[in-house]
């Protein structure tokens, strides 16, 4: 906010981390790694399973393991969770998404929309297999006004 009288060294240069929330860790994983291709980096049992999406991590947990408090007294991040469909957006190359639209039909997965935004951007909607809505998008979608 401009009007924030406190001050900041930086303002965050990237997004490191987002979640979604899916009671279904298998399902979950063989959307996001199997089906989406991305890197997993660690599974913690039922609780949580993460992946590598270029420089950030996509976090899907599992919504009724996370409202638990921490029981590693060397990990003690909060008891967290949120109701309802989630989103995602994931940056795919133009001229790919043609090729990821075929791939996602092949596996079964429904495409919810497929649409250019004002800005020329193109987008593609699915969802996983919690619910939450994951879009496939072209980079520019924000580095022009839509």
């Amino acid at each position: 906010m401009a009007d924030d009288p406190l001050p900041f060294a930086a303002a965050p240069s990237h997004l490191l981390e987002a979640a979604v929330y899916c009671a279904d860790l298998d399902a979950a994983e063989r959307f996001y790694n199997g089906i989406l291709g991305l890197e997993r980096i660690v599974r913690d049992k039922n609780r949580n399973v993460f992946f590598r999406v270029g420089t950030g991590v996509l976090l899907v947990f599992n919504p009724s393991e996370t409202v638990k408090p921490p029981g590693n007294p060397d990990r003690p991040v909060p008891p967290h969770g949120a109701l309802g469909d989630g989103h995602v957006c994931l940056a795919v190359p133009g001229p790919a998404l043609d090729d990821w639209r075929a791939r996602l039909e092949t596996a079964g997965v429904e495409i919810e929309a497929d649409f250019r935004w004002p800005n020329g951007a193109r987008s593609i909607y699915v969802r996983d297999p919690d619910g939450n809505s994951v879009e496939l998008a072209e980079q520019k979608l924000w580095q022009q006004p839509i």
